[in-house]
């Protein structure tokens, strides 16, 4: 009974080792061929274990460079705010800043080029760094009040 189950074992173990094969009777051969299937697959373990640590490897680094590169996207995110600040003040006007009055914007300039054609045609001399709108428009009206001109100036000015 003890060798049927030995013998049981032996064919069990040659069809593992050789499925599709007819079964091999001849025990010492079943036997080397397991040690030689055991050798293999016991190389074929420790390449992949290497090649496991290879990859735990490339993966730490690959972890590394990305926090890296977060740093840099996170650095250069700051620089293109602040370079985008700088040109915000830059292109901003300084406080105190008053725009030109409405005779230079180049809508109303198309009228004063005209006026200066006119003023050649008849000979007559044209400031072209001064509109032909009287100054005083542009000031307030308690500057241009000359009512009271004769209380505040002495008399000898």
């Amino acid at each position: 009974m003890r060798r049927d189950k030995l013998n049981d074992r032996f064919q069990e173990l040659g069809s593992i080792l050789d499925p599709g094969r007819p079964l091999k009777t001849d025990k010492s051969m079943i036997l080397s061929d397991a040690a030689r299937a055991l050798v293999q697959l016991r190389s074929e373990s420790e390449q992949l274990k290497e090649a496991n640590e290879k990859l735990q490897e490339a993966i730490k680094d690959l972890k590394a460079e990305k926090n890296e590169l977060r740093d840099e996207k996170m650095r250069l995110k700051a620089d293109k705010e602040r370079l985008e600040e700088q040109m915000r003040a830059l292109s901003a006007p300084p406080p105190g800043y008053m725009p030109h009055p409405v005779a230079y914007h180049a809508a109303a300039m198309a009228a004063f080029t005209a006026q200066a054609q006119a003023a050649v045609a008849n000979k007559t001399g044209h400031y072209y760094m001064y509109p032909a709108v009287p100054f005083n428009q542009l000031m307030p009206s308690s500057n241009t009040d000359c009512t009271q001109d004769t209380k505040h100036v002495s008399p000898n000015a």
